[in-house]
């Protein structure tokens, strides 16, 4: 027996030690690579105040939003609880959209971690999911209209429209049976997207951290600690200095006013918008006038995450070698603000046809960026008088 204590004990002390201390980095990571990590530290601090604050929920639709008050006012703590939650969740999808904007700047989807690359934007895709479902045990009067209006959305399918709709509310209204189903994949979900990283760190490990020159870095590793223990712990502090702002001095701040409202069904809001995570899509969605139209487009805006892996046609991974697409990055970046700011503006003119152009504009960038990949090639082996060089070498001639 102690030697099986003892087999094990190294087993354990021997895993930590190659993949938390000894284990080998590219040297020239920066901040923008601890996302990942600070994403990691918020879905276990979700977890924890999630199922501390299930204790104390009530889940009825006459009593839930009573007792999130409850929670708020009489549990020790309670207030706590549910401000790290509900602000935690604004977080961890902050960090994640950082994440995979970084990705997409630096390459990081390019050839060998397109797995890496898949399984970061499945995490994203239920994160969005679970914080949809999330959003509505509140029974707050915005949560639940917009839960409404967003799942009527699949009543614009021909034939079965009607048929999915009663089976998401699972009744003729966003009901009690509703709430039931809701809470019960919200309380799921987190475990699987926990599973689904474990995934994502294991891809990470095989394939390898891509880095700021998109380049192979084999040559040139440092081990994970101290350096990069040091560095991130810059990062950790930082963040929990931000999220401290906005747990204990702006609380309610990225919440709706509507939201603090019990549910009223006799009483339809003037202006229902979404939480701001999802304020883009909204945009894209409202922008086409035909219902049916609006609830396809939400497809291509979930595809066109997985769309760098297939219309990659350069060499150079990172953009910072790649001045046209990095003015296309930036472009991107700059539209997906401005479809957030329209997505939470009245539906009416300029807030429209401004929605229906950028909209446009999101998707060219995915539709430009392969003509774009092969003119910058193009360039490069000009300007270096070389052929056609895998990015380590472009990068390389570049950099001479």
């Amino acid at each position: 027996m102690a030697r099986r204590l003892s087999i094990l004990k190294q087993l354990i002390f021997s895993t930590v030690n190659n993949y938390l201390i000894d284990y080998l980095i590219s040297s020239n990571l920066s901040y923008w690579w601890g996302f990942g990590l600070l994403a990691a530290i918020r879905l276990v601090i979700q977890i924890i105040t999630g199922v501390s604050s299930a204790m104390y929920y009530t889940l009825h639709v006459d009593l839930a939003f009573l007792s999130v008050e409850h929670i708020m006012r009489d549990v020790k703590g309670g207030w706590l609880l549910c401000y790290m939650y509900a602000n935690g969740v604004s977080m961890f999808l902050i960090m994640v959209y950082l994440y995979i904007f970084c990705g997409l700047y630096y390459g990081s989807y390019a050839s060998p971690r397109e797995l890496v690359w898949c399984l970061g934007v499945v995490i994203l895709l239920s994160m969005i999911i679970t914080a949809f479902i999330g959003y509505v045990p509140s029974r707050g009067q915005m949560s639940s209209w917009g839960a409404t209006v967003i799942t009527s959305l699949a009543s614009a399918i021909s034939v079965v429209g009607d048929t999915i709709v009663t089976w998401l509310w699972g009744g003729f209204s966003v009901d009690n049976a509703t709430l039931n189903c809701f809470f019960s994949l919200h309380y799921l979900l987190p475990f699987i997207i926990a599973g689904v990283s474990i995934l994502y760190l294991a891809a990470s490990y095989q394939y390898g951290s891509n880095n700021l020159l998109g380049i192979n870095s084999s040559v040139d590793k440092i081990a994970l600690y101290p350096y990069f223990y040091v560095k991130d712990l810059v990062g950790r502090v930082a963040f929990a200095i931000f999220f401290s702002i906005f747990v204990f001095y702006a609380p309610n701040v990225l919440g709706h006013p509507d939201n603090y409202i019990p549910a009223n069904p006799m009483s339809t809001l003037a202006h229902i918008v979404p939480e701001w995570y999802f304020l883009p899509v909204y945009a894209i969605l409202r922008s086409i006038p035909n219902k049916l139209g609006g609830v396809a487009a939400i497809g291509p805006v979930s595809v066109s995450l997985f769309a760098p892996l297939f219309i990659n046609t350069s060499y150079v991974c990172s953009s910072s070698f790649r001045p046209i697409h990095q003015k296309m990055f930036w472009l991107l970046l700059a539209d997906c603000l401005l479809l957030g700011w329209i997505g939470c503006q009245p539906v009416e003119a300029p807030y429209v046809t401004i929605g229906q152009i950028a909209s446009v504009g999101s998707f060219l960038y995915f539709v430009i960026t392969p003509i774009l990949g092969k003119l910058e090639d193009r360039l490069i082996n000009t300007s270096s008088g070389e052929g056609k060089l895998p990015c380590f070498f472009v990068t390389t001639s570049i950099m001479r």
